[in-house]
């Protein structure tokens, strides 16, 4: 007879305290790398306003997911816990941080002599390698064979690609 897992709070098993949230990271990266390849669609975005954007639509994107972790978790009636919900914003925070790279490219592209298409492709390229290393370090920190982290690499590397594909075919 085998014996059940014990009950475990809502989330305490995929949330765990002081571990990076790769799933997160590599979904803000995809979010970046989406922002940016969109951005252009709308027209031209100076700079700062691309800055902006990645920003703060990752700060949108992890509250979103915050709430929708905290409230689909809880128990109909329970009121909400601040600890939880703190322990929750730190864990999703990575959802933010994946923006923070290809903001970096973006400012620093006028120091490279690029022009804002140009700047645009660099930091889709920023997004999209760090969500290829985000996918292949979390498999490798999950225990992952060489060639399953190779493979989570390879996968998120085509997600990317069709990102990529994506602002190509938007013709900016």
């Amino acid at each position: 007879m085998t014996s059940s897992p014990a009950p475990t709070q809502p989330g305490r098993a995929r949330l765990r305290p002081g571990r990076t949230d790769y799933a997160g990271a590599v979904y803000g990266s995809l979010l970046a790398a989406s922002v940016v390849a969109t951005a252009g669609a709308s027209g031209n975005f100076p700079r700062l306003q691309l800055i902006g954007l990645l920003l703060v639509t990752g700060v949108v994107f992890w509250a979103a997911h915050v709430y929708a972790l905290v409230a689909g978790e809880r128990v109909v009636g329970r009121p909400v816990d601040r600890r939880e919900v703190r322990r929750v914003a730190r864990h999703e925070w990575s959802i933010v941080e994946a923006a923070v790279l290809p903001a970096v490219a973006v400012a620093v592209s006028p120091l490279l002599g690029l022009d804002l298409a140009g700047t645009a492709w660099l930091a889709l390229s920023v997004a999209v390698a760090q969500q290829v290393a985000w996918a292949t370090l979390g498999a490798v920190r999950a225990g992952a064979s060489r060639r399953m982290a190779i493979g989570e690499g390879f996968a998120n590397l085509l997600l990317g690609l069709v990102i990529v594909a994506a602002k190509a075919a938007l013709g900016h």
